[in-house]
Parts: structure tokens; C-alpha cells; sequence
């Protein structure tokens, strides 16, 4: 059963002036009304109701992708900070946990079809580095044990569902994407540890204030999925 709006946490605050306003996106939340979804509940109604005011995009996450999120509070700022992203003047990381032990660094070239327009793909690019990694003794496909990676991603473009299909094209799914992962060790996760999300995180965004020209950084919670994570990785 959908819950009521009114019955809904906080959308958590990570910066907020009369300019801007940043904060943590949860994951299993939509941004914005969509046609092919039966939702009635999206961020920016939630969180307009929750600060008593219009709040403005400026980018996007997907519906299962948690963690920093800026916003303008009025237009003219929005576009603003959409000229920044577009300059490629915002700097923004992701954390993913992926299947297989990923290379210490690498980058992705791969085109990516946008699947809301015409469906052509176009260029698109993920810098990535190994955080962690870890050997489990678990048999899950052919091998009697089972490796995963905490990857630390930057997309250097901003494709729909980027990152994960990214990862994917370098047989290092994310775990819980229940659209480009692997099935077999989604199930695992879920059944002994209890992560039934997409662990894929925006943990880092940094940009310059429209207004005071001052450097902002702002990072992820600590979400009790990725804390669950610290049994494995030690």
C-alpha cells in the first residue's frame, strides 16, 4: 500500500540559503511526475511541501539512485547552476558496489541511448577508481567464491541511467539494478544482507554559488545500507 504524503519522512537538508538548496535524495524515490509510472508521490512536491516553497531542478537522479541533490529556489538561479553542469564546472561523484574485483582506475567509453527520445546513442564517459574490494566465500555462479567493489564513479556526461549502464558494458554490474545487474548476486544481498535497493550512491557534489561565488561541497548520509557494508569490506 502507497503511503499518504503526509506520512512521509523529511527529505533530509544538506545546505539551504534563499538562493539554493541541497539535499539527500532517498533511494525508491521518483523526482518529478512521469506517465509510465503509477507513483503519487515525487521529491519536488515533497520537498516544496516540506519548505514551503517552489523548488527548481537542476539536475536529476533516478528513481533508485540515492544522495546529494541541488535545487534552485528560484529560476534564475536554477539556470545558473544548469550552465555550470553544463560547462562541466560542477564536480560530482558516485559509490557503487559492484560485482567482480574492478581495475584500480579506469575510464569508460561507451555511447549510451538516452531511451526517452530517439533512442540514438551518444557519447558517453565514466571515470572510475577501486575503493575496496573483498573475497567472499560464497558460491553463486560457476566459482566457489564470489568478489564485489566499492567503486568511486565520476561521469564526465550526464546519460540517463549512465553509470549503471556503464558498468554493466564492463561486466561489473551494480548490485540491486534490477534493470542491467545480475540477478544471482541481487538475490544474494537481499536474502543475507538485507540491501534491496540500488547501491548506487551521489555522494559527492561540488559547485561554485551563483550569488556569493563561494566553493561548496556537499556530501552523501551515511545510508544504513552502505554502513551494513562495513561487516563485509574489513
Amino acid at each position: 500500500m502507497t503511503e499518504s504524503h503526509s506520512k512521509l519522512p523529511e527529505i533530509p537538508i544538506l545546505y539551504r540559503d534563499e538562493h539554493l538548496i541541497v539535499v539527500h535524495k532517498p533511494s525508491g524515490l521518483l523526482m518529478h511526475r512521469s506517465p509510465i509510472s503509477q507513483d503519487t508521490v515525487f521529491l519536488l512536491q515533497t520537498l516544496r511541501d516540506q519548505i514551503g516553497q517552489r523548488v527548481y531542478p537542476v539536475h536529476r537522479l533516478d528513481r533508485a539512485t540515492s544522495g546529494v541533490l541541488l535545487l534552485g529556489l528560484n529560476p534564475d538561479i536554477a539556470r545558473d547552476l544548469v550552465t555550470q553542469f553544463e560547462s562541466h564546472q560542477i564536480s560530482k561523484s558516485y559509490h557503487a558496489l559492484v560485482r567482480g574485483w574492478a581495475d584500480d582506475e579506469g575510464e569508460i567509453n561507451h555511447p549510451v541511448a538516452d531511451e526517452e527520445g530517439n533512442n540514438i546513442p551518444q557519447e558517453a564517459v565514466t571515470r572510475y577508481r577501486c575503493l575496496e574490494r573483498v573475497e567472499l566465500p560464497v558460491e553463486i555462479s560457476r566459482y566457489p567464491t564470489s568478489r564485489y567493489s566499492i567503486v568511486e564513479a565520476e561521469p564526465l556526461t550526464g546519460r540517463r541511467q549512465q553509470i549503471r549502464k556503464h558498468f554493466k558494458h564492463i561486466s561489473h554490474h551494480i548490485i540491486g539494478d534490477t534493470t542491467h545487474g545480475d540477478g544471482k548476486h541481487n538475490n544474494y544481498f537481499r536474502e543475507h544482507h538485507g540491501i534491496f535497493r540500488l547501491m548506487l550512491t551521489s555522494k559527492q557534489l561540488g559547485f561554485t554559488h551563483p550569488v556569493s561565488l563561494e566553493k561548496i561541497r556537499c556530501d552523501a548520509l551515511d545510508e544504513l545500507e552502505w554502513q551494513r557494508l562495513n561487516s563485509i569490506f574489513k
